[in-house]
């Protein structure tokens, strides 16, 4: 990646836990407890949460792969969710596959250790339809929304909270600025062109305040490629 997104997503994510760090935040079922003087204690929730953005996060490397041989890193992406399905298959008959179970029973939430978690799937396959449906560089672009865009939109609007959008499942508007802000950088770096940035980051925005659940993960990319596409290529 640029040296210029990675600066830009770490400044970002350094004010995401500075406006965190100068407050209590006290969410519903105490998913998160921030205080001040540098000491920052999370529930079980928010570790969850901060290891499934984590995984989220590595989807980034995959325009990288693409770019040495797309063929190979499909096959990877593929490999991997049949991986995972067969993991996931082991888990809810009660036995274990090596790393994967662990992983996945860290990062899920409360309510999802009973049923078939979908998150990586729709993950792998909303890089995969990125790849297959868009050229450089709306692929690129579509990847790092997913990546970025929703990752940290999603613990901006965890750790920092605030107004809820109606609607949207519990999403703030914290959140979905962020994935604006986030998405408006790496477009700009990409294509190099603010005006184009701006639709695309607002596009992506609009579908990852939408109360898709996993599907966002296929949505985003998607989406967000589409608007790349017909903005950046056609």
């Amino acid at each position: 990646m640029p040296v210029g997104i990675v600066l830009a997503i770490y400044y970002i994510g350094s004010i995401i836990l500075k406006q965190a760090d100068v407050k209590y935040i006290m969410k519903e079922k105490a998913s998160v407890f921030i205080r001040q003087r540098g000491v920052i204690a999370v529930s079980h929730d928010m570790r969850s949460e901060i290891v499934r953005k984590s995984i989220h996060l590595l989807i980034a490397f995959v325009p990288f792969f693409a770019a040495v041989n797309i063929t190979v890193t499909m096959v990877m992406l593929g490999t991997g969710i049949l991986l995972y399905t067969y993991a996931e298959f082991l888990r809810r008959n009660g036995k274990e596959f090596p790393l994967i179970t662990k992983i996945t029973t860290l990062a899920a939430r409360e309510g999802d250790r009973n049923r078939f978690i979908l998150g990586p799937v729709t993950l792998g396959i909303g890089a995969m339809a990125a790849l297959l449906f868009y050229p450089e560089p709306a692929a690129s672009i579509a990847i790092f929304a997913l990546a970025f865009g929703d990752g940290f939109s999603s613990l901006a609007g965890k750790l920092i909270g605030g107004i809820r959008v109606p609607l949207t499942g519990g999403k703030t508007i914290v959140g979905s600025l962020t994935c604006f802000l986030v998405v408006f950088i790496v477009a700009t770096r990409i294509s190099g062109a603010a005006s184009v940035a701006c639709v695309i980051a607002l596009s992506a925005m609009v579908l990852e305040i939408l109360p898709t659940g996993d599907l966002d993960n296929i949505i985003i990319p998607a989406g967000t490629g589409f608007v790349a596409f017909k903005l950046l290529i056609v």
